[in-house]
């Protein structure tokens, strides 16, 4: 039953309740009232979803946009400058996970056979192959090292690399150009003029692509005569972006996770048949990309609320996955749970079109790195591990791992 609680003003992005649970005060409102009343930092008065039926409602329900061009998202986190927003931002060709209907179902409609099971299993011995290379290289340095520099984000940037047909020397221009269009401490004007540097970028690319195209993802694209350069710049920087970023963020969270819950590693160690099961665990568990935000296109009831037209309602993936009315002891890492139904990719239109191709780069890079690395382990104290609460994209900035053996 729903009780009143404060109405909070915004959400914090540190986490006080340790690395891998929601912050106390999303845990407060999901326990007395997961769909509840918030002033957002910019003072808009609208709402915050933190329980997982609502969350599943909410995202599957076509009256809520995620449009910003013909009203505005208010962020239930604070950012650097932020006032009160008062126009809407114009929508940028391609970006179709700003979009609805019809526009949204064009654009994605072009990607999803690329993206099915079916074609991620032709696509996963490759991507083991690739794993393996990477951990063979991994294996020639001297620990410690740096895993997110090694082998975490080489990995699915190499993977979405080849997939879309982008120059891997390229990788450290836009994996910077991602890294500080997510950074929540630079100033607005700042990440979006990275994101124009983002966007010259691919435009360069993209004139490539429709003279030469070539065996690749945006090659294909670029034959069509239906989808513009505009639309296939946009397409390129989400493609890119979220190809690299979220997998290397779980790949690094999620071995930070097994080497703080040793039993689950041995466990998983000593029963890898249980990999696919514990992938999931570990995305309902970590759920990096945790906030979302949507706006009501007209006044409407949800979970027995009355939410006004134009009002921003924000999202808490990871408190929604925390939901004990969905999961049993959801603040425990159990690889052997059955973690379905978790939101960790979203849920209704928007989820994440790239799920199956990170599911298979997941479950290849955490069995390679443990069977490689059997006594892979932090060589610095868990408490000073560097997390990502100033990123939209949670994680750790760093992970030095150490190790005194390698395995074939």
């Amino acid at each position: 039953m729903n009780t009143e609680v404060p109405v909070p003003h915004g959400l914090p992005t540190e986490r006080d309740n340790g690395p891998f649970n929601p912050h106390s005060l999303t845990a407060r409102l999901r326990e007395a009232r997961p769909l509840s009343r918030m002033v957002f930092p910019d003072g808009h008065e609208g709402w915050m979803v933190t329980g997982h039926e609502v969350t599943r409602q909410l995202l599957a329900d076509p009256r809520f946009s995620s449009r910003m061009d013909l009203d505005i998202l208010h962020m239930p986190i604070e950012l650097p400058g932020q006032g009160e927003m008062t126009e809407p931002i114009p929508q940028q060709p391609g970006m179709f996970v700003r979009m609805d209907p019809p526009d949204h179902t064009r654009l994605r409609g072009m990607l999803t056979g690329v993206f099915t099971v079916k074609r991620m299993r032709l696509l996963e011995e490759h991507i083991i192959q690739l794993v393996e290379r990477q951990l063979d290289e991994l294996a020639r340095l001297t620990p410690p090292v740096d895993l997110v520099r090694e082998f975490t984000l080489p990995v699915p940037s190499l993977a979405i690399c080849e997939l879309l047909g982008v120059p891997y020397e390229d990788r450290d221009d836009f994996q910077s150009k991602t890294s500080r269009s997510m950074d929540l401490k630079l100033p607005m004007e700042e990440r979006l003029a990275v994101a124009m540097e983002s966007a010259e970028y691919m435009s360069g690319l993209v004139r490539r692509k429709r003279t030469e195209p070539g065996d690749d993802l945006l090659s294909d694209l670029a034959r069509r005569d239906d989808v513009s350069d505009e639309e296939l710049v946009g397409i390129g920087q989400l493609l890119l972006g979220a190809g690299h970023e979220t997998t290397a963020n779980m790949l690094a969270l999620g071995t930070f996770a097994l080497l703080r819950h040793p039993e689950q590693l041995a466990d998983l160690r000593a029963n890898p048949e249980l990999m696919q099961g514990a992938v999931e665990e570990l995305m309902r568990f970590l759920s990096i990309a945790d906030i979302g935000v949507r706006y009501a296109t007209e006044d409407l009831e949800l979970a027995g609320e009355t939410i006004a037209k134009g009002s921003s309602v924000g999202v808490s993936l990871l408190a929604a996955n925390h939901d004990p009315a969905k999961f049993d002891n959801p603040d425990t890492l159990d690889i052997r749970r059955n973690a379905r139904g978790h939101v960790a990719f979203g849920h209704g239109i928007h989820q994440c079109l790239g799920q199956q191709l990170a599911r298979v780069e997941m479950r290849a890079g955490f069995e390679g790195l443990l069977r490689r690395f059997p006594s892979l382990a932090l060589a610095i104290p868990a408490e000073d591990v560097k997390l990502r609460t100033d990123m939209q994209i949670y994680g750790v900035h760093e992970l030095p791992v150490t190790w005194d053996e390698v395995a074939r």
